[in-house]
């Protein structure tokens, strides 16, 4: 007899790596849903504001990032510029 398999929760994270720093600092900036990393000061300020703007997006539609498809994903941070 098979035992019912437990379903792991859905999870959705983003990962931003930005590969423009020539000053040598490190920048690494984490939320709920997000971790970037490095970048230039312009690079790494601008995932920031498109990571906190999506998150907005999707709660103003009653959404989390998990509850998301990639379509719609893609499609929220290609309005944001």
């Amino acid at each position: 007899m098979m035992k019912p398999s437990r379903q792991q929760p859905v999870r959705a994270y983003l990962l931003g790596l930005g590969l423009d720093n020539t000053d040598g600092h490190v920048r690494v900036t984490q939320g709920s849903n997000f971790s970037l990393f490095s970048g230039s000061a312009e690079t790494h300020e601008h995932m920031q504001r498109n990571c906190i703007k999506l998150n907005e997006k999707l709660a103003r539609k009653g959404k989390r990032l998990e509850d998301a498809s990639r379509e719609e994903v893609r499609d929220l941070l290609a309005d944001l510029d």
